[in-house]
């Protein structure tokens, strides 16, 4: 039981895992953002275009809605304003997740893009080829 608590602590602690907990807990609060921004700006511009019945509800002709309170109607309708919502959300949200990898991407590879146009500087030579590169000189004056 301890080697299994060890392991999951090495998982739980490496900076992958903690860097997606901190992703997830950003992307869910920046849901909320678009999800304010559709409820309360694009959806009342929907609704100005295309009337307010774009944002309602379709009532099912087999279910009796007499007597009942506003939210069990809800309960009981197809509510395709809802769904359009959610879909305008999804797109919202994939276009900005998009753009920001996008950016990421782009803003890695000029960093790489620095460290290869850095050339490498040539090694050092050994203590052996010093010696040979000095023979070989003392070998061509004596030639001369």
């Amino acid at each position: 039981m301890k080697k299994f608590f060890k392991e999951f602590k090495e998982f739980a602690l490496k900076g992958n895992v903690m860097s997606m907990a901190v992703g997830v807990i950003i992307g869910g609060a920046f849901q909320s953002i678009v999800t304010a921004l559709t409820a309360d700006f694009i959806n009342p511009l929907i609704a100005s275009v295309g009337g307010s019945d774009i944002a309602g509800m379709i009532r099912l002709p087999w279910v009796d809605y007499t007597g009942l309170e506003p939210e069990q109607i809800e309960n009981l309708a197809l509510n395709y304003g809802h769904f359009i919502t959610t879909v305008i959300n999804f797109f919202i949200l994939a276009l900005i997740l998009f753009m920001m990898i996008k950016g990421m991407n782009s803003l890695m590879s000029v960093g790489k893009k620095k460290e290869e146009e850095k050339p490498a500087a040539p090694p050092e030579p050994t203590k052996e080829e010093v010696l040979l590169t000095e023979i070989r000189d003392l070998l061509k004056e004596k030639k001369d």
